[in-house]
């Protein structure tokens, strides 16, 4: 691959999202506006928020968690794209990603609402079907219907696809080398200058401080992090993981402190890493090599941090 010509100027873009940021860094022409770029970016992130979010009672899905059992509803394209796509990894990882868990997300307080003991209570260890067995879609009329009580919740997967959208819109652009990311999921095509690939760090999961555990390299490909220190609460002196084990239908536990996964697109990193941080290494090994993914697990070895790579190279 050749050098970047030194036509091309670095653009370094970034705005807020989904209770973060969202950001690019690309190269392009010294002659190109930025501005366009930046609007149909911010665009890009802004459909996902207003049709994914649950914190937004208006939102396409919560009007599809509204909506009785047994009625089909009308879903925009993108929203159709993610719950096929979310129901799809549900199944092959046997439900260890499961897009159903609203409820148990909502009841131990990691949703729009303060943590509900009853609603705790209520939910813990409940047997229910996965949401790919009760979640019908018709992706030609745009439909879909809930064939079962079901709350769904897209926060595993919705910010992924944004980072594919992002992506999207810097390739109609005719950008080929770029960065973009949001929160801790990232995507990348073509290289920095120097024919250099893009670095990315994978955080020391630390609950109290931000650094780079180490370094990984990024061509052509999408990154995600699930990990349980940055979003927990505290209950009888132990930190609970935001990351929900539909098994038990509450917080995982005796998992890794973090898993970083790789994947062709970020929709699928971002689900898969949190499937691999519910099931473990074991699992996660079947499936790299069934769906050509890559993982590297962080583990809490005292005070330092142990790595295992699954899959690597990718």
């Amino acid at each position: 691959m050749s050098k970047i010509p030194t036509n091309l100027l670095r653009h370094a873009l970034n705005g807020p999202t989904m209770g973060t940021r969202w950001s690019a860094l690309f190269y392009a022409p010294a002659e190109a506006d930025p501005e366009p770029v930046r609007a149909a970016l911010i665009e890009s992130v802004d459909v996902v928020d207003r049709q994914m979010s649950t914190w937004k009672p208006e939102s396409d899905l919560m009007r599809l968690n509204r909506a009785p059992i047994g009625t089909w509803v009308s879903v925009p394209a993108e929203l159709m794209e993610v719950l096929a796509k979310g129901l799809e990894i549900g199944r092959l990882s046997d439900g260890a990603f499961d897009i159903g868990m609203g409820d148990v997300v909502t009841a131990w307080g990691f949703g729009p609402q303060e943590a509900d003991t009853q609603a705790i209570r209520s939910t813990l260890g409940k047997v229910r079907s996965p949401a790919h067995e009760v979640l019908d879609l018709n992706p030609d009329a745009l439909q879909a219907r809930k064939l079962a009580p079901l709350t769904l919740d897209l926060s595993g997967i919705a910010k992924g696809y944004a980072v594919d959208r992002m992506m999207a819109v810097l390739n109609r652009f005719e950008i080929t080398d770029a960065l973009v990311g949001l929160d801790g999921e990232m995507r990348a095509c073509g290289m920095r200058p120097e024919n250099q690939a893009w670095t990315v760090a994978i955080e020391r999961p630390d609950y109290e401080t931000r650094a780079p555990l180490s370094i990984i390299e990024l061509t052509d490909a999408a990154v995600a992090t699930s990990g349980d220190y940055r979003h927990w609460i505290e209950a009888g002196g132990k930190r609970l993981s935001h990351t929900m084990d539909p098994a038990r239908r509450g917080p995982i536990r005796d998992t890794p402190a973090s898993v970083t996964l790789l994947a062709e697109t970020c929709m699928e990193a971002d689900a898969w890493a949190t499937a691999f941080m519910v099931s473990g290494e074991q699992k996660g090994l079947i499936w790299s090599e069934k769906v050509r993914v890559a993982a590297v697990f962080v583990h809490r070895d005292g005070d330092n941090f142990r790595q295992t790579h699954i899959g690597w190279p990718y």
